[in-house]
């Protein structure tokens, strides 16, 4: 059985079954494993990680301890009384803006690529190239924030580095835009997203795309690459505190776990807490060579979790009322047995968005596409409602075909 524990009551014997917290927040081989000395309970302290889920059928049990699914069933009870707050009014449709989202994905990321190009070779970043694209970006979010947003779920192995890059100042940049702050304050924000990955141009290929997890040396690696994008940045005086705090600071957790500075609570800027979020967030969706991607419906669930010890939890809900419940892009199972995927959030109700109906879970075959509004009532397209969301993989499905009807 699946029980979710305090790390504090870890024994050897037990048998890790997830460590629970972001792949890049843990220097472990593997997420499941039995434990068999105490230096690998000392070491899932160290690593900052409150609690873990064991499996008691491979290895001791905590009685007391809740089950997952109970855990599990809790969190969805707190996520559906978030949902409650409205959503931001979209100026265009998906649609509409799908095509200009994807020259501005496709010109931001080349833009990043650029830019690690010129930070290998010692250069410093032409900010003046940056600014046009990031203010691209920010206007594309204003129009229709899940179309950039969702294309950006679309990232291969060979591009993920840059791909990344231009998600997280996408996310940021709404995530600000959803908070109603200033204009100047979201545009320099942005510009933080968009290069807050500078450092890893300075990590060799063979441990950035490593194809399996990575030793403690390497680790140590990847974790210097906060201070080194900073000290990149430094180098181009237009780039002002903002941008340099995010690169900097982007790893840092509440709990003081994180690094480089071990910042806690409020020492942490709050541009920088909110960036360390969307990091979190776009990393554990995307597939790496390493590291297979979760849902995002799934992960923003998780970083609800983990607002316990390692964000802020007021903030974490805002970013989820920001990017919705079930995200644009996001698989889910209707009422009827059928399969579609979320297309546009509700004004009034993240849990009733708009979905494109294509696959029939029942007869486990596709359907003709319909859009179903579920905020609308029997005979108008709607009277549906979600009774979760899925994994594209289990059904062999790519929901991201049927964003436009």
């Amino acid at each position: 059985m699946l029980k979710k524990v305090d790390a504090s009551v870890l024994k050897v014997g037990m048998f890790i079954h997830d460590l629970s917290c972001d792949w890049m927040d843990h220097p472990f081989v593997r997420s499941r494993f039995a434990i068999t000395t105490e230096a690998e309970i000392r070491k899932i302290l160290g690593a900052g990680i409150r609690q873990v889920v064991i499996d008691s059928s491979r290895g001791l049990d905590v009685r007391d301890a809740p089950t997952l699914r109970e855990t599990q069933d809790a969190i969805e009870q707190e996520v559906v009384e978030i949902a409650s707050a409205p959503a931001r009014p979209i100026r265009v449709s998906l649609a509409e803006e799908l095509q200009r989202a994807a020259r501005i994905r496709h010109q931001a990321a080349g833009l990043v690529r650029n830019v690690m190009a010129d930070a290998r070779l010692g250069k410093a970043i032409e900010i003046d190239s940056v600014q046009p694209v990031v203010q691209n970006i920010t206007e594309s979010i204003l129009r229709n924030p899940g179309a950039l947003v969702g294309l950006l779920r679309i990232k291969s192995k060979d591009d993920y580095t840059f791909l990344h890059s231009v998600s997280v100042c996408a996310l940021l940049v709404a995530f600000c835009h959803s908070r109603d702050m200033e204009d100047d304050l979201i545009r320099e924000a942005g510009l933080g997203g968009l290069l807050h990955d500078t450092g890893k141009a300075l990590v060799p290929d063979e441990i950035l795309n490593k194809p399996g997890r990575l030793t403690d040396a390497e680790f140590d690696i990847i974790r210097k690459h906060p201070e080194d994008g900073y000290r990149i940045l430094l180098q181009s005086p237009e780039v002002g505190p903002i941008p340099l705090d995010i690169t900097r600071h982007h790893h840092e957790r509440r709990d003081g776990s994180g690094y480089p500075d071990k910042l806690a609570g409020d020492d942490i800027s709050e541009l920088a807490q909110m960036a360390s979020i969307v990091d979190v967030y776009d990393a554990i969706t995307a597939d790496r060579c390493y590291h297979k991607g979760i849902p995002a419906a799934a992960a923003l669930r998780k970083i609800y979790e983990w607002s316990k010890f390692h964000f802020n939890p007021q903030l974490v809900q805002q970013f989820m009322r920001c990017v919705g419940i079930y995200p644009v892009g996001t698989l889910v199972r209707l009422e009827s047995g059928r399969l579609g995927v979320v297309v546009e959030p509700h004004e009034t109700n993240l849990l009733s968005p708009k979905v494109n109906v294509f696959f029939n879970t029942k007869t486990n075959v596709y359907i003709k596409p319909e859009m179903v509004d579920l905020a609308r009532g029997l005979g108008f397209g709607g009277a549906e409602k979600i009774v979760g969301h899925e994994d594209p993989a289990q059904w062999k499905v790519d929901p991201m075909r049927f964003l436009v009807v």
